[in-house]
């Protein structure tokens, strides 16, 4: 009885891999599986999610999920406003509770260089429909009664830009709602199914080779973050990629205090609350390419001696644990989305460094438009592969220092 009520209830159902699909997708993360989600609103079911571990058990695991479009070019803020957008709608769409708390960012300036590339960035995000603006110490001070301005100390808080529309989500739900989504429309997801080679035969991708046998695919996605590269090998593609830990940590849980999500690219950190009390704290990237995941003790320390420049009141809580993923970094910080030329069949999904999460629902929706009908969405054009080559570079930096700060 209780067997029979566990596969009623199965978030996704668990179906024999056959030898054709399709699409083949590479990862089964939140970008794979939302893509597979919106090729199914768009009538393509026959697919196959193919992930080495669990779904959602690698980038999307070890993400602190903040989602924001406070971005600075041309080309990322109306991107990273859809995706906004998209997840503003999205528990309702997935019939599912994806717990997206919408509480606000301040991006915090120490200095008057800071202030005024956040003074940029706010005027470029009122061009482009984005709410941010300027608000001075006292402003912050109201918005985080805990916070220390720092007044009469090195990196005093100046200002801050201040993004109403940020929030964050619980990664899990995320991936999950659009699984189960993607499993209603007649999806296949494959955990524990390595890719462990791809087939192409006259200038196209004909095929994976998989733990469980060879697949044949008319398209394949390579949507697999930090291990993009490694993918990408497998059909003689160098990206112009690094890949490099990123260690974030949580606190003990806390009454709440903290109602928004702070970042200082000065101070390296960023910090939130979770509903659950804990306190998130991240930083940047670790400054070697790595593929290790195990956490180190240098990054713990000096994220604590960050943000207790920011909140002092924090000095006696312990942390709770730590953990580390891995974020795939293009040279001008800004995604790749798209084919390849000369590779017919195969399509990229990578760059995402540590704002791949918050991109999620754009990215699908766009990639599986260009599946469906063989044409790139204006929305991801500025992102293709090819732009390293025409010189046509992106360059997000300023709105992801430390890729900075997240």
């Amino acid at each position: 009885m209780v067997l029979q009520l566990f596969k009623k209830n199965r978030m996704w159902d668990k179906r024999p891999l056959k030898d054709r699909y399709q699409v083949v997708i590479i990862g089964g993360g939140v970008h794979g599986v939302s893509t597979a989600y919106y090729l199914t609103k768009l009538g393509i079911k026959d697919i196959a999610v193919l992930d080495k571990g669990y779904l959602g058990g690698g980038a999307s695991a070890r993400t602190t999920a903040i989602i924001r479009a406070n971005y600075i070019t041309a080309e990322g803020i109306p991107f990273f406003s859809e995706s906004l957008k998209l997840y503003e709608g999205l528990a309702t769409e997935l019939n599912f509770n994806l717990l997206f708390n919408q509480m606000g960012r301040l991006d915090l300036g120490h200095t008057d260089a800071a202030v005024y590339g956040l003074r940029m960035r706010a005027g470029f995000n009122r061009l482009l429909g984005v709410d941010s603006r300027m608000v001075g110490p006292k402003e912050v001070k109201d918005l985080v009664p805990p916070i220390d301005l720092r007044e009469g100390r090195p990196f005093p808080i100046l200002g801050a830009l201040y993004h109403p529309p940020c929030g964050v989500v619980r990664h899990d739900a995320v991936v999950w709602g659009f699984a189960r989504g993607a499993n209603n429309g007649g999806v296949e997801l494959h955990p524990f199914t390595e890719v462990t080679g791809i087939d192409r035969t006259n200038g196209r991708v004909s095929g994976v080779e998989t733990s469980r046998g060879f697949v044949q695919a008319d398209t394949v996605l390579s949507a697999t973050a930090g291990w993009s590269s490694t993918i990408a090998a497998m059909v003689d593609l160098e990206l112009p990629l690094t890949t490099h830990p990123l260690e974030v940590m949580v606190t003990e849980p806390l009454k709440p205090f903290l109602h928004k999500t702070i970042s200082s690219a000065n101070l390296h950190a960023y910090v939130y609350q979770t509903d659950r009390g804990e306190v998130v704290i991240g930083g940047g990237v670790d400054p070697y390419q790595s593929y290790s995941q195990h956490s180190s003790l240098r990054p713990i320390e000096e994220l604590a001696a960050h943000t207790l420049e920011m909140f002092p009141c924090m000095g006696q809580v312990k942390v709770l644990r730590q953990w580390s993923g891995l974020c795939d970094m293009s040279p001008d910080y800004a995604p790749i989305m798209g084919t390849v030329q000369g590779l017919d069949g195969f399509v990229l999904s990578c760059g995402w460094g540590s704002w791949g999460f918050k991109a999620a629902p754009a990215a699908g929706k766009s990639i599986a438009h260009l599946i469906s009908t063989g044409e790139t969405p204006d929305l991801i054009k500025p992102f293709a592969l090819s732009r390293f080559h025409t010189g046509r570079l992106v360059n997000e930096r300023a709105a992801a220092p430390a890729a900075a700060i997240h």
